[in-house]
């Protein structure tokens, strides 16, 4: 007995050395792998890049991850009851690592040569998903265990769950609790029921299996067994209990859901930024806030698509997307998938039309749901011929639609459903804040899902007249006035720069005749820019035009340069008319205003130009240096760089009046309906109607508004900036601008407003009936024929006060 108990103290000694040995030579093995305590209180989550509004809206989301930490506190009480009940029930108690679960892993180790999974405390699911792959090894598993076990040595239990529930798989690209409350819910984890806590804590077991949007019946399953174990371990009373199991699940997939659609804003940030960060930018939790306001960014979105789906109506329905006959009778589930399998566009549905009637049309949503068409929402679709012509109105539905058509419908909110048809034209919206360049909305495109490229920054098409502004200023600057006179009549230009001679018209093949600067400007009159770019020279023009930010070596070096051949994109056209709005000073547009990191450090902080309108200058202490001023902002008072002033005042005031004619006589008038008397701007319309444009401003906003086809197809007959763009211009400044006071560019006190003949644009005689009011600057008044200044007081008596005001003033610049 003796000798058997010596045995048996000898193998149970020689077992036990074995045991450590083996284990030590596998902590050997793994001990590379085992995390310092540094790296273990120091882990950093991915987090994905994530870009705002100036208000705080967010615009977008970068990152493979989706991903929002929140800290211990913040679990809600019933969250962690479900994730202990489902995971690790004595979470509180052990050392990191399960007896009964590693009695089980030796099985399989035994049995099988592999460890199979099985076992897994929270804190070993946490050292797996940190520091750990997924492969099911008998060294991984090992591996995790003894980080596990240094895990609960150096972390608290509070530490290690709130690294579950930030860190844990749940599926739809959410890591963590609080992503899979946006994806699944569209809400955040505080505000979700008991019932939907329990369905998410089901999750980390199986994200595909028990995924509610993908198969609702297990995660059913999955979620009244959680419950189970919470009544059970008195995590619950039974009255919650019997409320939460009879909860329907109400799980949907809602992706990461921006406050406002901004797409090609959210790309452009990325852009710019991934220059910088690279790859890191998609993990390290960046937070941008960009310039972009809200309110406009809505209204700008808003006009871009009611301005393109009036143009698409107007020029004709094209016919229904397919004719399928064959699915009027087809089961349900086949009539949806075919619709479902075309795709949705925005907020649009597919529709079958099941039958019609002379007034109606019975039709089929890809929803499943069932609806009539009436009348008011078809008898638009006058049948598209080309761009210049299309078909009658129709008389009733079967002009337009037939049982089998496959068509899309637009929510309306009058009739519900709207015919509609995916249009083919684009147009882009560009707005700053002249005053600093700040980029307050910007949409590229129709629909940023379906066509990424952003007509903003990416495209650059001819402006046509839409450029005039520019040539008009060069010309004050060199002495003419908005009284001068240029004849507008035919003429040939035998140009060398240009193949063949050149015979240009104006719109229409009209001639004015002589025509005074302001009259040409507001009425587009091509000769007259042509004729003035002729005698100010092309040298000097593009020397001048780069003031305005305009590259001389983009653009054309002959006289087509006044009618707006350059090609040029809408954000270039808008940093050049910010110029005209706020002064005569040169900003920079940007769009990106702050950057932070996952701490609140500020790694980027915009600093633009800015105008000094009540900013204290600061002394410079070298010339290289930019002129620096004190701006009282929201934030408080900041040093910023002075945007530098590149246009005489006086000059650009008089170029902003004549422009304020575009919109109250001449081929801006649409744009009277907003009632504003600060606002000027200008068309421009490009040969055979390829490009359509609208630029306008007040002393604070510049606002640019591109229209036409990918192809540079013509826009068709009758159409012209005026048209297309303007509409748009107008339904976004109104929006923009509500609620904010007139604002006028700024009049410098030199300028005098003195009486002409219109038809002379000379000093009016005294008593002149069809004088007008005209702005000049003191050195270019003109003169008034046989003026006889000393003479002057004698025939006094017959002026009106207005004249024998001006004469004062006049009499005082001589």
């Amino acid at each position: 007995m003796a000798k058997a108990l010596k045995i048996l103290f000898f193998l149970g000694l020689f077992g036990t050395l074995c045991a450590i040995g083996i284990t030590y030579a596998i902590y050997y093995s793994v001990k590379d792998r085992i995390p310092t305590v540094e790296e273990l209180k120091d882990i950093e989550l991915r987090i994905p890049l994530r870009i705002y509004t100036a208000d705080n809206l967010l615009i977008g989301e970068f990152g493979e991850q989706r991903r929002t930490p929140i800290s211990y506190a913040e679990i809600p009480p019933d969250l962690e009851h479900a994730i202990l009940a489902a995971e690790d029930t004595n979470f509180y108690h052990h050392p990191g690592v399960d007896i009964l679960g590693l009695g089980r892993a030796v099985m399989q180790l035994i049995t099988t040569g592999q460890i199979q999974g099985g076992g897994s405390t929270i804190t070993m699911q946490v050292a797996r998903n940190y520091f750990l792959s997924f492969e099911q090894t008998f060294t991984r598993k090992f591996t995790e265990i003894f980080i596990s076990l240094k895990m609960e040595r150096e972390l608290s239990k509070h530490d290690i769950l709130e690294l579950y529930v930030n860190k844990i798989y749940l599926g739809n690209r959410a890591y963590g609790f609080e992503a899979a409350a946006q994806v699944y819910y569209g809400k955040n984890l505080n505000e979700l029921d008991l019932a939907q806590l329990a369905m998410i804590a089901g999750l980390p077991k199986a994200p595909s299996r028990f995924n509610p949007v993908v198969n609702p019946s297990r995660a059913l399953i999955r979620r009244n067994w959680i419950l189970q174990r919470m009544l059970s371990l008195g995590m619950v009373d039974k009255d919650a209990y019997q409320n939460a199991v009879e909860s329907p699940i109400t799980a949907k997939n809602y992706g990461v859901m921006p406050d406002i659609e901004a797409g090609y804003i959210a790309e452009m940030v990325r852009s710019e930024l991934y220059n910088t960060f690279g790859d890191d930018l998609y993990s390290t939790g960046m937070t941008v806030y960009t310039t972009i306001d809200s309110k406009r960014q809505k209204a700008a979105n808003e006009a871009i698509f009611n301005g393109v789906l009036d143009y698409d109506m107007r020029h004709g329905y094209r016919g229904s997307i397919e004719k399928r006959a064959d699915l009027i009778n087809a089961p349900l589930a086949e009539q949806e998938k075919a619709l479902q399998d075309l795709g949705r566009f925005k907020n649009w549905q597919t529709a079958l039309v099941l039958s019609t009637t002379n007034t109606t049309a019975d039709v089929r949503l890809a929803n499943g749901q069932r609806t009539t068409l009436q009348w008011d929402a078809i008898k638009w679709a006058r049948s598209y011929i080309n761009e210049d012509a299309q078909g009658p109105y129709p008389s009733k539905v079967a002009d337009v639609l037939v049982p089998g058509d496959i068509i899309r419908l637009r929510p309306d909110n009058k009739l519900e459903w709207l015919l509609a048809q995916k249009p083919s034209i684009q147009s882009a919206l560009i707005s700053l804040n002249s005053k600093d360049g700040a980029i307050q909305a910007l949409v590229g495109g129709f629909n940023f899902f379906e066509n990424k490229f952003n007509r903003v920054t990416q495209s650059k098409r001819q402006p046509g007249s839409n450029f005039k502004p520019f040539i008009y200023a060069s010309a004050i600057d060199r002495g003419y006035t908005a009284a001068s006179i240029i004849n507008d009549a035919p003429v040939v230009f035998n140009d060398r720069n240009l193949e063949t001679a050149w015979r240009p018209t104006n719109d229409g093949g009209k001639f004015y005749g002589p025509t005074r600067l302001r009259e040409a400007l507001y009425r587009s009159q091509n000769i007259v820019s042509v004729r003035l770019l002729e005698e100010l020279g092309i040298r000097p023009t593009l020397n001048y035009l780069s003031k305005f930010g305009f590259d001389p070596d983009d653009l054309p070096y002959n006289l087509s340069l006044s009618l707006g051949s350059a090609n040029l994109s809408p954000l270039q056209i808008a940093k050049g008319y910010a110029v005209f709005s706020n002064g005569g000073y040169q900003v920079q547009p940007y769009l990106i205003n702050k950057v932070i990191d996952r701490n609140d450090n500020v790694l980027f902080q915009a600093t633009p130009a800015t105008v000094c309108v009540t900013c204290t200058p600061l002394e410079k202490t070298t010339d290289n240096e930019p002129q620096m001023g004190l701006f009282n902002t929201p934030e408080g008072i900041v040093s910023l760089p002075m945007a530098p002033q590149v246009i005489d005042p006086e000059v650009n005031y008089i170029v902003y009046d004549m422009m304020r004619d575009v919109i109250k006589l001449g081929t801006g008038r649409r744009a009277r309906v907003l009632e504003r008397d600060d606002l000027a701007g200008k068309t421009g319309t490009t040969n055979d109607v390829r490009d359509a444009w609208f630029s306008g401003f007040n002393g604070e906003l510049v606002t640019s508004v591109w229209s036409g086809f990918d192809n540079s197809s013509p826009l068709g007959r009758g159409e012209w900036g005026g048209s297309v763009s303007l509409p748009a211009w107008i339904d976004y400044m109104r929006d923009a601008l509500q609620g904010t006071p007139l604002s006028f560019v700024n009049k410098p006190s030199s300028l005098v407003t003195v009486r002409i003949d219109p038809n002379t644009g000379e000093r009016a005689l005294p008593g002149q009936s069809n004088a007008i009011f005209e702005i000049f600057r003191k050195d270019r008044v003109p003169p008034q024929r046989n003026l006889n200044l000393p003479a002057l007081n004698n025939s006094r008596g017959n002026e009106s006060q207005e004249e024998k005001q001006e004469t004062n003033a006049l009499e005082n610049l001589f």
